[in-house]
């Protein structure tokens, strides 16, 4: 944990200008700051609040983990999924997001997924798309093994990809 201590810090007085810039500066004043104390039962909601808010944003961060964002179509226009072989946690979200050459969807192939695993719960609709730029779906997987996965429309164009979760 971090911790603040007290400081004291010379500011100078600008009293003495002249207007036209020329001049002495003179004086200073010293000013001192004191860390909060969180320790004892006086800790006021000020700092009770900053701690809450700190500590409501770690465990959003823990519980929001997005694993990976996968592009749809790469920067140069390529029908394929950037990047379309990687390896995720087991409950970590995978973002598909829309990039080039849509429209795009995200079908995962039911030979090719863990056994027990409902391929239509984690798929797009084969014929609903992702149609404008930055659109996006997301999927959490939670059986450990391999998944394989097509682009309905470009998958006789090599849009395929893999994902292993761990």
């Amino acid at each position: 944990m971090a911790s603040v201590t007290s400081a004291a810090v010379a500011i100078p007085s600008f009293s003495g200008l002249k207007a036209s810039g020329a001049g002495k500066v003179s004086g200073a004043v010293k000013v001192s700051a004191v860390a909060p104390r969180l320790g004892g039962v006086k800790a006021s909601l000020k700092d009770v609040g900053v701690a809450v808010v700190a500590t409501a944003a770690s465990a959003m961060l823990a519980s929001n983990a997005m694993a990976l964002e996968v592009l749809l179509g790469s920067g140069d226009g390529a029908l394929v999924f950037v990047p379309s072989d990687f390896s995720v946690a087991a409950g970590e979200t995978i973002v598909f997001k829309n990039n080039a050459g849509f429209p795009h969807n995200v079908v995962f192939d039911e030979d090719e997924i863990p056994s027990g695993v409902d391929a239509g719960k984690i798929s797009m609709a084969e014929e609903d798309y992702l149609n404008g730029p930055g659109e996006t779906y997301s999927v959490t997987l939670e059986a450990k093994g391999s998944y394989s996965f097509y682009c309905a429309p470009h998958q006789g164009a090599g849009m395929v990809g893999k994902v292993t979760v761990n």
